[in-house]
């Protein structure tokens, strides 16, 4: 089923998150949900906050942003990541120019470590650890901060953020085009165009 995604300016982008402790059947549809989510709205990663969920799970597909030389190195797709930590990051940063799937039509350059360590369990629970560097850290790392309660815009200078001002708020207010439901800052639900 795919679930409408709460957009910016709605507490649940920047409420606690918790721990997943035991694989369910209400687990794995919740997963099977944020898969069908995430490619109905032509995203690349989607965090549990972004359906107003607070699991410490996401999941990504970077298949369709990887180039040639990053696809054979890629673990397959998609992935379901649950209680992830960040365990080591490089000091080389990359600058990037991301969106969110809860901020539409905004793009903005962000600089993030090049590569990750990421220690985390997958669909079954299963405890795994990956280093992954290029466009499968960068979104690692930009759904990781959806859970920590981070949006991309909040690496953004003071400047660039009151120049996004309007934007902003007529996305708090639904007032965005889209291919995929949402919730508005005051919980309205709008229907995909």
């Amino acid at each position: 089923m795919v679930l409408p995604i709460y957009v910016y300016g709605h507490d649940a982008l920047r409420a606690d998150t918790e721990p997943v402790e035991e694989n369910s059947d209400a687990l794995q549809q919740l997963i099977d949900d944020m898969i069908e989510t995430m490619y109905a709205a032509s995203g690349i990663g989607l965090a549990a906050p972004q359906v107003g969920r607070t699991e410490r799970l996401f999941v990504v597909d970077v298949m369709p942003m990887a180039d040639e030389s990053e696809v054979r190195d890629l673990p397959p797709q998609p992935m379901v990541i649950i209680n992830p930590e960040i365990v080591a990051e490089s000091e080389e940063q990359t600058e990037f120019e991301e969106g969110c799937l809860s901020i539409p039509e905004v793009r903005e350059v962000v600089p993030r470590p090049q590569r990750i360590r990421l220690r985390y369990q997958d669909r079954e629970l299963n405890d795994r650890e990956i280093e992954v560097g290029s466009i499968l850290a960068r979104v690692m790392q930009h759904e990781f901060d959806h859970l920590e309660g981070i949006l991309f815009t909040d690496y953004l200078s003071s400047f660039r953020r009151r120049l996004l001002r309007r934007s902003l708020r007529k996305i708090a207010g639904g007032e965005v085009d889209t291919d995929y439901p949402l919730i508005t800052k005051d919980g309205e639900k709008v229907p995909a165009e």
